[in-house]
């Protein structure tokens, strides 16, 4: 069965290195950098065991045993895809859709692995008893899986094995008789200090020398030599929920990993000194089309909520019925229901896994999702940035300065609009600087705009997944239903 919120909380008391601000935290679930998000992550876990959502977000496991996330689950028709989508549509809803990399992301992507295990089967190293396992211990064990497959931007122009130094990405420096050492560093690790296990791996494509970097393992958050190098804590930063609503509970934090000598047992190595499969791993099983399923579901959930927030803003604003603000809500509710609409017409497009089992969204629309998600965040914001106004800027420091007896009435009698009080003003629009402006706003930004990969990498995914041949022909087509005349044109 799934774990509970305060099972979550307790294992994350296990000694690991994670850095912020010079300082080692001792206790995560309590650090107030963290503790917040922390409690949100295990709210997630809580669900699992609500009566009211049971059924939507486990299923029994697939050797019979006892109930898993349903993230876990291989999906093997129609039904299955539509059942997978409601669970991340009730723990996207819990978050708003701003915990990027909840537990159902990475957990969706192992059961994508084990979709197609001949993947890990090479020349060098057989990893599919090793996938077996580990695809068991994560289930049954409801573990949080955070990765980081994206090498340091050091040098980009040239492959890893010809760095300026051997150990910026990481790589096995030594084999021993029950495993390997390895060296180095990877980013973005996004929600990686409130993992379980980390996964370490390579989504971008390997030059043929680098078979000492092509390699994936995933082995446990306090594992000795691992280290994480916290960015800035927006949480910490927070000045309380009221004030900071969503970046003092769902700042899900993103880390630098390094491996200072990491020693690695063998049966924790999914992929060993082969570039292809280090690729096919994550493009050739099931594992991304299944991370844009959860993605795209979530992101359909944070446009609801920056929807309503338009519609709020307007509101409160007494600008709501003005047709200009009509124009801009629909609009925004038009790249809503863009992005809902995809999600479902991806899962009714299913399609097998090549060389595997089950089904998968259509690969297609999940590349085009990836471009359409980064192009149209930006646009989201700034359209309701621009109903909100100065009301964005013209905020008390503090919902505090209510209770002040000098500034409190000062703050109810100018900071009030028609039926709504200062306090209620206050709150909405505290919310919506939170989502729209804040540095925590900012990251979120950027976050959805390489999401799924910088430009130059989901353009030509979408050529590739496409069917450019079937357009060209159609066009063709046209042309070929019409010649140049032999007599010259006679004019009209």
């Amino acid at each position: 069965m799934t774990r509970t919120g305060q099972q979550y909380l307790e294992s994350l008391r296990d000694g690991r290195q994670v850095w912020l601000d010079g300082e080692m935290i001792k206790d995560v679930p309590t650090h107030r950098a963290f503790r917040n998000t922390a409690r949100s992550i295990a709210d997630l876990y809580d669900l699992t065991h609500d009566p009211s959502h049971v059924n939507t977000l486990t299923v029994t496991g697939e050797d019979g045993g006892p109930r898993v996330h349903r993230a876990y689950q291989i999906p093997y028709t129609y039904d299955d895809l539509v059942a997978r989508r409601q669970a991340y549509k009730v723990w996207s809803e819990n978050s708003f859709g701003f915990l990027g990399r909840s537990p159902d992301y990475m957990a969706s992507g192992i059961a994508g692995f084990q979709s197609v295990p001949d993947v890990f089967a090479t020349e060098s190293f057989d990893g599919r008893p090793n996938l077996a396992a580990y695809y068991q211990r994560m289930a049954h064990g409801d573990l949080y899986q955070a990765f980081t497959i994206t090498n340091p931007q050091i040098d980009r122009t040239k492959p890893a094995s010809e760095q300026e130094e051997d150990d910026l990405y990481v790589r096995a420096v030594k084999e021993l008789d029950g495993g390997i050492v390895v060296r180095g560093a990877k980013m973005i690790g996004t929600a990686a200090v409130f993992g379980d296990e980390i996964i370490v791996g390579t989504i971008e494509p390997l030059a043929q020398q680098d078979v000492e970097y092509a390699l994936s393992f995933s082995v446990p958050i306090d594992t000795p030599g691992l280290k994480f190098i916290s960015r800035t804590s927006y949480e910490a930063a927070a000045r309380s929920v009221f004030d900071n609503p969503l970046s003092a509970r769902f700042d899900e934090n993103d880390a630098l990993l390094v491996c200072d000598d990491v020693f690695v047992p063998w049966e924790r190595v999914l992929v060993y000194r082969d570039v292809r499969a280090a690729l096919l791993q994550w493009w050739g099983t099931a594992a991304y089309a299944n991370f844009v399923h959860q993605a795209a579901t979530r992101f359909w959930t944070k446009l609801e909520f920056l929807s309503g927030l338009a519609i709020l803003i307007a509101k409160a604003n007494n600008t709501y019925e003005l047709p200009p603000v009509q124009n801009q809500i629909g609009k925004i509710m038009g790249w809503l229901i863009v992005a809902k609409s995809m999600v479902l017409a991806a899962e009714a497009a299913y399609e097998p896994v090549p060389g595997g089992q089950g089904v998968r969204i259509n690969n297609e629309i999940a590349s085009a999702h990836r471009a359409m998600a980064g192009d149209v965040y930006p646009k989201v914001i700034q359209e309701v940035k621009l109903l909100a106004g100065g009301g964005l800027i013209q905020l008390p420091a503090s919902g505090l300065d209510l209770r002040h007896p000098e500034l409190g009435g000062l703050v109810s009698k100018y900071v009030r609009s028609p039926g709504h009080p200062a306090e209620k003003r206050m709150k909405l629009f505290k919310l919506a600087w939170d989502a729209l402006g804040s540095e925590f706003a900012s990251r979120h930004e950027q976050y959805e705009r390489f999401y799924h990969g910088a430009p130059h990498v989901y353009f030509p995914a979408i050529v590739r997944d496409g069917n450019p041949g079937l357009l060209e022909q159609l066009t063709e087509r046209c042309m070929q239903g019409y010649e140049l005349a032999d007599e010259p044109a006679t004019s009209c």
